[in-house]
């Protein structure tokens, strides 16, 4: 990192760190002044709370929640909310900046943001998992709405989560609000084909990658780390279309079997074991070796940071599908660069969700309702759109995806906040 870089860290307490490590490869190509990345790297909002829930024991347990608010300048914040023990501020900040770069990306009107609650959910039952939400949203109801900040489900939460929230806001604003939230159940104003649209989103970028290539998906060999909402609508995609899914994983490892797996039965087996390991006719592997199985994509849709310097150089896979946030560390990514490997980066590859998510926002504020057909043909028409630009800048730079789609993302961000007269 530059000389420069450090002193505006160090002068800037509030900057994101993963902010300046992502921009420092396009800071001296875009010639980013002082004020340009201090307005791209630090959010406009960070927010800690804590709340007392009553548990189903008698007692009662004060949880901590975030939210960060990254950017509004192309419009009100959007993000998911998690539930998780490794929740922090600062990770927050990571995530929503990630999300600030891929609403720019994919050119829909929405800023950054991410949130959730410090907890483990597997340790709550239903109840308490509900008063947790419901506390949590009565502590950050102020900060959120439709033209303010928009939740979305994320890591443990999911459509139930989001019929809470939606519930427990109109409760406080007296009112029927259902775009304060996406990822709702159809039933109270969700949208169809949000439950697999992040997944169907990197499969659109994948398939124009393999037009370029000449790729058939017969020939297409896929492992997949992450058998969770992304994953497991991943793997189920790519096998309709014709690719051979040879790996895939969840929490507890994985699976591999290089004639190809069943994803249906393998999602029934995980329905009734708890996992997907011992699936008959396959070998069980850890979640570390199926990042270098032999295979043409490689999707990480799990954690992030799971490709490292450690083991990029051992990566088999030709192209690397990022449906995770940030699943690739910027070491990792030069080597993978270095070895001709393709990089669809995250903020391209994974903003099928966010892309949907709007669709949901318009529907519910205009009282429309959209047919599947829609959704997903307006779903593929802006992601090979976003595609062809990030391609575009690429081909003419010599730039990696990931760099062309921060410059994308960067110029559009900046250009809204000259519009406002902020810079």
């Amino acid at each position: 990192m530059s000389t420069k870089h450090e002193r505006i860290h160090r002068d800037e307490k509030n900057q994101c760190t993963l902010c300046l490590a992502e921009l420092d490869s396009v800071y001296a190509d875009l010639g980013l002044t002082k004020q340009e990345l201090a307005i791209l790297t630090i959010p406009r909002r960070v927010l800690t709370v804590s709340f007392p829930v009553r548990l189903e024991s008698g007692g009662s347990r004060v949880f901590v929640g975030h939210r960060v608010q990254f950017s509004d300048a192309r419009g009100p914040a959007k993000g998911g909310i998690r539930f998780h023990p490794d929740m922090t501020s600062g990770h927050a900040s990571d995530l929503a900046f990630l999300m600030d770069l891929k609403c720019a990306v994919v050119d829909i009107p929405f800023g950054g943001a991410k949130g959730g609650v410090v907890v483990d959910a597997s340790t709550l039952s239903r109840a308490e998992l509900e008063r947790v939400t419901r506390g949590y949203i009565r502590a950050i109801a102020d900060f959120i709405g439709p033209f303010k900040d928009i939740p979305a489900p994320d890591v443990y939460t999911d459509e139930r989560t989001m019929a809470w929230i939606l519930d427990e806001y109109e409760r406080i604003r007296r009112e029927h609000s259902p775009a304060v939230v996406t990822g709702k159940p159809p039933e109270l104003g969700g949208i169809r084909a949000r439950r697999f649209s992040t997944a169907l989103g990197g499969v659109h970028v994948l398939e124009e990658v393999m037009k370029e290539r000449g790729l058939k998906a017969a020939d297409v060999r896929v492992a997949i780390q992450g058998f969770g909402n992304v994953g497991e609508n991943a793997a189920r995609l790519m096998r309709d279309r014709g690719c051979c899914v040879v790996a895939v994983s969840d929490a507890k490892g994985g699976i591999h079997d290089p004639t190809g797996l069943d994803i249906a039965v393998v999602s029934s087996h995980k329905k009734q074991t708890g996992s997907i390991m011992d699936f008959p006719g396959a070998k069980n592997i850890t979640n570390a070796e199926l990042l270098t199985i032999p295979c043409d994509v490689l999707a990480p849709a799990a954690l992030s940071s799971q490709l490292t310097e450690q083991n990029a150089s051992d990566v088999k896979a030709s192209i690397v599908l990022e449906l995770a946030n940030a699943p690739t560390t910027p070491a990792a990514d030069d080597i993978l660069f270095k070895r001709g490997k393709l990089v669809i980066p995250d903020i391209l590859a994974n903003a099928g969700g966010v892309v949907v998510s709007w669709f949901e926002w318009s529907q519910n504020l205009s009282g429309d309702l959209w047919e599947e057909s829609k959704v997903l043909k307006r779903l593929r028409q802006i992601m090979t759109a976003a595609y062809a630009d990030v391609r575009r800048i690429s081909e003419g730079t010599g730039r990696r995806l990931r760099r062309a789609a921060l410059e994308l993302a960067v110029k559009r961000i900046l250009e809204a906040e000259r519009l406002r007269g902020n810079l």
